[in-house]
């Protein structure tokens, strides 16, 4: 039932048929004002044709808001979220769930600004994206009103879908006319594929289905070799030459598209309860992984090491399920940010046919010890017959269990 007290609503907009649809749908529906919010989150695509199209469809040339946040995306919250490691279910590494938060977070900027009092997004209600959109924009203005169109309208097939724009004169571009073959979401640090080719977990990704890598068979016969260069966990810098973050994720996608780098063929479990099959491709990201990674092997303390890595799960399942703006992500963030002090130095790394080598790594501030680890004399740090006493003592409850069990027969 439509909300009557909504009078002027921000769409989250692409340009695309879904949300052309929802537009003009918000409009039929609610009687409300319609303000367009496109993001430019490093997808690809053209978003002059967004604009085009919003105004088609009535929207005045003030209500369209069209933004490049490139570098906001990869500085404040890409580099934050790969300071910790995070892999959700240990392979994902959260390229569509890291996006939602910034969308979500402009939206409710845009609202403040246009005196909106709701918000509008096209995620499914079978999906996460409705979750994480949600819980961002109540987080950051717990009073917005929220529509989510496909929960609440009764467009329930692609051929209702078709019906409703030849109704409302909106254009349908021939592909779209069809069952698309499964559907894509792309920003800068990856693209996912879901949904209809995708959904039998048994079948192989067809080859048509990846957008931003050469296959590992077809990457070239010869490595390429690179430095990434590191300060205080963020990477700062390839082969010396220092770049912008949104600049560098993208050149470090270059090198990873050109290597067959970054494929992933998941089955993962949604927030929302169900499992969904997905081909993710994050080519600069997964080098960008490694290297971190890396670094951190030789500037982290293993306290602190093994510590991030026991809270890395919980929070990759806080961005997973969308809870970056709670206070428990908040805080463990100041943790690992706080980890992050000497993380600094250059990391070589060799690519090739889907692989990512590290091949070396150093930093001013390396807790590697050359004279600790050679066999060789002359570390005067460590006395070999130390040992025994340490062996000993984290022996003895296991000696102690044993004396029982031998004690009781067992």
């Amino acid at each position: 039932m439509a909300d009557s007290s909504v009078k002027k609503v921000v769409l989250a907009y692409s340009g695309g048929l879904d949300t052309s649809i929802i537009l003009k749908w918000l409009q039929t529906t609610y009687r409300c004002e319609v303000v367009t919010f496109t993001a430019d989150l490093g997808q690809g695509e053209e978003l002059g044709p967004a604009r085009d199209k919003a105004l088609l469809l009535g929207i005045k040339p003030e209500n369209i808001f069209i933004e490049d946040l490139r570098e906001e995306f990869v500085r404040d919250f890409v580099f934050p979220m790969f300071r910790a490691n995070a892999l959700y279910e240990g392979v994902y590494l959260l390229g569509t769930s890291i996006a939602r938060p910034l969308i979500a977070k402009r939206l409710i900027e845009i609202a403040e600004r246009t005196g909106a009092d709701a918000v509008s997004h096209g995620a499914t209600g079978k999906g996460n994206d409705q979750v994480r959109f949600e819980l961002t924009a109540y987080a950051l203005k717990p009073d917005i009103a929220v529509i989510a169109p496909w929960r609440e309208w009764d467009l329930r097939s692609r051929e209702q879908l078709i019906a409703f724009a030849e109704q409302h004169q909106i254009p349908i571009a021939k592909n779209k006319r069809g069952e698309a073959p499964f559907s894509v979401d792309a920003n800068l640090l990856h693209s996912s594929s879901e949904g209809l080719v995708l959904e039998d977990p048994a079948v192989e990704v067809p080859d048509y289905v990846y957008s931003r890598t050469i296959s590992p068979e077809a990457a070239p016969d010869k490595p390429t070799v690179i430095t990434i260069g590191f300060e205080k966990g963020d990477a700062a810098s390839i082969d010396g030459v220092k770049m912008s973050p949104a600049t560098l994720l993208a050149k470090l996608n270059d090198l990873g598209r050109d290597n067959g780098i970054g494929r992933l063929d998941l089955v993962e479990n949604r927030f929302v309860g169900m499992k969904s099959r997905g081909m993710y491709e994050t080519p600069g990201g997964t080098i960008l992984h490694v290297a971190h990674r890396a670094i951190e092997s030789i500037t982290l303390d293993r306290g602190a090491a093994h510590l991030k890595d026991e809270i890395m799960p919980k929070y990759a399942e806080l961005i997973y399920n969308g809870f970056w703006y709670s206070p428990e992500r908040e805080m463990l963030q100041a943790l690992i940010d706080k980890s992050q002090e000497f993380v600094s130095g250059e990391v070589r790394l060799k690519l090739y046919k889907g692989g990512v080598h590290v091949i070396g790594r150093s930093s001013p501030y390396s807790l590697y010890d050359q004279d600790l680890v050679t066999f060789e004399e002359g570390a005067v740090a460590y006395d070999h017959r130390d040992a025994a006493g340490f062996i000993k003592l984290n022996a003895l409850r296991l000696r102690t269990l044993g004396q029982r069990k031998k004690k009781l027969g067992l």
